[in-house]
């Protein structure tokens, strides 16, 4: 291949890194206000009295609304497909607040000097409310009750708490367990990560000539918010016009509508533009992040190694709304179980509201909890029966040709289709991630006794879009010069897409990546997509990519048999050029063909073609973690990771590469670093890049990176995913690689040095467990 495959420059490179406009923000529009959104100080409580006399009257201020100067529309600000499978439990505005940070009233003024002067001029009585912030509490008879409105709907248990509610099963787990020759069950604790993108969430609306309301903003979904901004705001969608520009960084945090709305409303009420971008200390608990877990995994053995039973019981909170609430849930079942051929499976999970910060879609959707806890566990079975973990994975993880029976089960919230495993190139994974990890190499001395070093592993999967659900199309028309105009509604989260999708058509073309001209994302001008989520964008949109190209390529043909007096079928694309296959070699460039087919012909050569799949191939990952740990101060230090990534086909290498070194440094700081921190009254405590540690370039350890390429039959060119799966191994890795360097074992996140100190000189964890339940054993059947 010509262009799939080979590393070429992104197609917005040069200005990104000539700094000329590319993001929301990097545009003024004149006459344009300033919004600012009054944010709950408490976390729980209802809005006895407000008054804005104040702030209407002070000069410079245009518009202040309260929940009694907008529609009362229950709705989800998940960015999910039409009907959303989460609750429709949140509101524009609310006479109740239920987290530190909920909005409460939302001004539009002169500067951002007289917003936040006008917000401070906002009275608010509020009548407190009991809060509950502990995720097993928020279950227990006689907790606050969070949602008591009667409009909200899809709630599981309001009365309970609980958002949502997950029970699948294959086969028999009591069956299973009952065969096995060891069992062992542990506990495991997740925490609340954020999103950290460079850009944080910024919005800027208008009114155009027309008087249609234009919303620019950093969403990864600009049709999922028009459609839910219209329903909101109660306007026609044809009355809306999202446009989303180059965004830097969403993760998942900006699969949601967090400001469209809100700016919306202010646009409308002050028929004057307005921008709203949250600062970074509002980013961090207004925004979304990771959904906090308590795993309970539980998985049967027989002595041989073999797998026969696996049980995950998650308890997970989604704050205060329900947002992604169970559909990320279900990933943790649904892509996590399975990576092992165990006949019997059993996944519940109760969602549960707590007055915290509301959680929402993030790299990995559900995975990286789940990996932990299973992965965790495996090696600790692994140990227990004296067998090599790499082995033990080599023995038990789903193959070329399996069934994902668990799947056809959970799917995204709703009932999929099982996964036929077409492509894995996970055995390769884990070959070549051990050899780069030197795993048999016994680790380095340190020279000290208080510096112990040890090497762990992890196995991981994820999906490719959502099966059955997602979906994407494409357009594309040829110009005069012989270049294409690529039309698509995918968003470029700054993983490339826009690149990506223009290499698929490009070779399709057969023609050089220069002369396709892609636009993306507005949804004016560019066809239906649902969005940049679900590792969906190379496989779905560039699907929809691949067969609008197939189809204008065939158009292309027919005007080239034309001009060199043969057929379609003796015809071929090429460095721009349509050329015969026979011994007499004809050919016309693609810029005299498209002039001929303009002006002589009188055709425009066009289409565009949809695309969804009833599957979601996944891609696999093998992690290999060396680490060092400070017996003395409890540092830990990753030496090296290694991560073997099967992506089907890399369409740009270079930028696959990219993709799992981003994800492994936000795995490394969900592991050891990252964690959202809240006191007793649900109050952020380090909302700052001070206090909330990220890794940096500075912290990063060595680093490798193996691409091991399968051929995916439902992809394009071959391609899966490449962007969620590398996050999901570094966790449980790092937690492997600990206990093999220190003998104890680490299950709530992130692993502290604090922890290390406190766990140090203690009989290890497995040892003195009180979860731990090997099965009464005859003399014939001792391990």
């Amino acid at each position: 291949m010509n262009t799939v495959g080979h590393n070429v420059r992104k197609v917005d490179g040069v200005k990104l890194v000539t700094g000329r406009p590319a993001f929301t923000d990097d545009i003024h529009i004149p006459g344009m206000l300033i919004g600012k959104i009054l944010p709950s100080p408490h976390a729980h409580a209802r809005i006895r009295h407000i008054d804005t006399t104040k702030a209407k009257a002070l000069p410079g201020v245009h518009a202040v609304l309260t929940y009694k100067d907008v529609p009362r529309v229950p709705h989800t600000t998940a960015g999910q497909a039409w009907p959303e499978p989460s609750p429709y439990d949140t509101y524009l505005l609310d006479s109740k607040v239920r987290f530190v940070g909920d909005r409460v009233a939302a001004v539009a003024a002169e500067s951002r000097a007289i917003a936040e002067k006008a917000l401070r001029l906002i009275e608010v009585e509020y009548d407190v409310l009991p809060a509950v912030l502990d995720i097993e509490k928020a279950m227990a008879p006689g907790a606050p009750v969070i949602h008591d409105e009667p409009d909200s709907t899809k709630i599981y248990d309001a009365r309970r708490n609980i958002a949502g509610y997950i029970l699948r099963e294959i086969g028999s787990v009591e069956e299973g367990f009952r065969e096995a020759d060891l069992i062992l069950e542990r506990e495991f604790r997740t925490g609340r990560q954020q999103h950290c993108p460079l850009e944080p969430h910024v919005t800027i609306a208008w009114l155009d000539a027309d008087g249609r309301l234009v919303i620019r903003s950093s969403t990864q979904v600009p049709y999922h918010a028009r459609r839910q901004c219209a329903m909101i705001l109660q306007i026609p969608v044809s009355r809306i016009h999202v446009i989303k520009p180059r965004i830097g960084g969403g993760f998942g945090g900006k699969q949601e509508m967090l400001l469209e709305d809100i700016c919306g409303a202010l646009t409308l009420a002050a028929r004057r533009p307005v921008k709203i971008e949250y600062t970074r200390e509002e980013e961090f608990y207004m925004a979304r992040s990771r959904h906090p877990q308590i795993l309970r995994m539980k998985m049967g053995a027989m002595r041989d190694g073999t797998i026969v039973a696996s049980q995950l019981t998650v308890l997970a909170t989604t704050g205060a709304y329900g947002s992604h609430s169970t559909t990320v849930q279900g990933n943790t079942g649904s892509k996590v179980l399975p990576l092992y051929r165990a006949p019997h499976m059993r996944f519940e999970c109760h969602v549960v509201y707590t007055n915290a910060p509301v959680a929402g879609a993030f790299r990995g959707y559900g995975c990286p909890q789940g990996f932990f806890a299973q992965e965790t566990l495996v090696d600790e079975i692994a140990r227990e029966l004296r067998i090599d973990p790499v082995e033990f994975h080599r023995k038990n993880v789903i193959r070329l040709g399996d069934i994902d029976r668990l799947s056809a089960q959970l799917g995204e919230g709703r009932e999929g289709l099982p996964r036929h495993i077409r492509s894995c190139g996970l055995p390769e994974c884990i070959d070549r991630g051990a050899a780069a990890i030197e795993w048999h190499r016994s680790p380095d001395l340190c020279g000290s006794s208080h510096l112990k070093r040890g090497r762990g592993m992890a196995c991981t999967m994820q999906g490719s879009g959502i099966a059955g659900i997602d979906w994407a199309s494409a357009f594309l028309k040829m110009n005069e010069d012989g270049s294409f105009f690529l039309q698509v509604g995918a968003s470029d989260v700054g993983a490339g897409a826009d690149t990506v999708l223009a290499q698929i058509a490009a070779e399709t073309l057969g023609v050089s990546l220069d002369k396709i001209v892609i636009t993306s994302g507005d949804t004016d001008v560019t066809p239906f997509d649902v969005g940049a989520y679900a590792s969906s964008t190379t496989i779905i949109s560039g699907g929809a990519v691949k067969k609008a190209a197939e189809k204008v390529r065939a158009q292309v043909l027919a005007v080239a048999a034309k001009m060199l007096d043969t057929t379609p079928d003796k015809l071929a694309v090429g460095d721009n050029q349509v050329f015969t296959i026979c011994e007499c070699a004809k050919s016309v460039s693609m810029s005299d063909l498209a002039l001929h087919a303009m002006y002589k012909e009188k055709l425009q050569i066009m289409d565009g073609a949809s695309h969804f799949n009833t599957d979601s191939p996944p891609p696999f990952c093998a992690t290999f973690a060396e680490v060092e740990v400070d017996t003395q101060t409890g540092h830990i230090r990753v030496l090296h990771l290694v991560t073997a990534v099967d992506p089907g086909t890399a369409i740009n290498p270079m930028q696959a590469e990219g993709q799992v070194e981003g994800a492994v440094a936000q795995g490394l700081g969900y592991a050891l670093t990252e964690e959202l921190v809240l006191d007793d009254a649900g109050r952020p405590l380090n909302p700052n890049f001070r206090d909330y540690k990220i890794f940096t370039a500075k912290d990063m350890p060595k680093l490798t990176t193996i691409l091991v390429e399968t051929d995916e039959p439902l992809g394009p060119y071959g391609a899966k995913s490449v962007s969620e799966v590398p996050i999901n191994g570094p966790a449980p890795a790092i937690a492997n690689a600990i206990f093999d360097a220190i003998g104890v074992r680490f299950r709530k996140l992130p692993i502290r040095p604090e922890d290390v100190l406190r766990e140090v000189g203690r009989t290890p964890s497995s040892a003195r467990d009180p979860l731990v339940a090997l099965f009464p054993l005859s003399s014939s059947q001792s391990l």
